[in-house]
């Protein structure tokens, strides 16, 4: 039952102040299983760049420089430099005058390019990745010789990442929908448990469907449920900005997904779901 299918449900879970009754702290529950359709992360390109007098250059009045390029990535949360390892290939495309160097391929982070020459130049660096739509980042890239070293930023956005690729990405900062409240949900033991789920008779597709025809009080029940037995692997978060609540059933602890269906069986008749 682990695949592709994804669960959402929305219903309102309090009445409405304008009818005078108190707030809503939930306005209402989403059960969901959606990989994020994109992440954006930010890399960092280093350059460093010196003068060296011991090597002649091929073109009198522009001194021979040694330099050498580096991709990072910058985390979302802390800001600091992480590897790059999301990507598993880096072409540089450097100047034609190169000649076999011209074109260079790193398959390892920081992806250091490292060279001599005497003139600037702007360079494309293509960025490869496994797990996504397009699979490619292309930037370029100017080489010059004002500072010793600098650096440059650039956005970039994986489109439909795969989970493997998603996985990851958590290394360099929080994914769309796969981390709240300090829980991160852990696909292996999901999968392993969702395995596990068939030989108890639970079809996770009917509980789903199912929970969506509890009552506001039921619901809230169910909510107290998973908030006093949820583990570490379990993913939920409370929006409070967007009055929701979000679980994912496939991170349930077995326990609790046999007390979830067992109540929800008592309220709602399965057969017809």
């Amino acid at each position: 039952m682990g695949g592709g299918k994804a669960y959402s449900y929305y219903e309102s879970l309090f009445p409405s102040p304008e009818k005078g009754e108190k707030p809503p702290h939930i306005g209402a529950v989403r059960l969901t299983r959606h990989p994020p359709k994109q992440v954006k992360r930010t890399i960092r390109i280093l350059t460093e760049q010196r003068l060296t007098p011991d090597v002649p250059s091929p073109n009198p009045g522009y001194p021979t420089r040694h330099w050498h390029i580096e991709i990072w990535m910058v985390h979302e949360g802390t800001g600091e430099l992480v590897p790059a390892d999301c990507y598993d290939k880096v072409i540089y495309k450097l100047h034609h005058s190169f000649n076999e160097k011209a074109k260079q391929t790193f398959k390892q982070p920081p992806f250091r390019c490292e060279e001599d020459g005497w003139g600037e130049f702007d360079m494309k660096i293509h960025l490869s990745y496994a797990g996504g739509k397009n699979n490619e980042h292309t930037i370029t890239h100017d080489l010059n010789f004002q500072q010793e070293k600098y650096e440059a930023e650039h956005n970039v956005v994986f489109k439909n990442p795969k989970p493997e690729l998603i996985e990851t990405l958590r290394s360099s900062g929080p994914v769309p929908g796969g981390e709240a409240n300090g829980v991160t949900p852990n696909k292996d033991s999901a999968k392993k448990k969702t395995s596990a789920r068939k030989d108890k008779n639970i079809d996770m597709d009917k509980l789903a469907e199912a929970l969506q025809r509890l009552t506001e009080d039921d619901m809230l029940h169910v909510v107290q449920l998973v908030h006093e037995q949820k583990t570490q692997d379990t993913y939920v978060k409370n929006d409070v900005e967007n009055g929701e609540f979000h679980v994912d059933l496939y991170t349930l602890p077995d326990a609790l997904v046999k007390g979830l269906w067992d109540f929800t069986a008592a309220k709602v008749d399965m057969s017809v779901v």
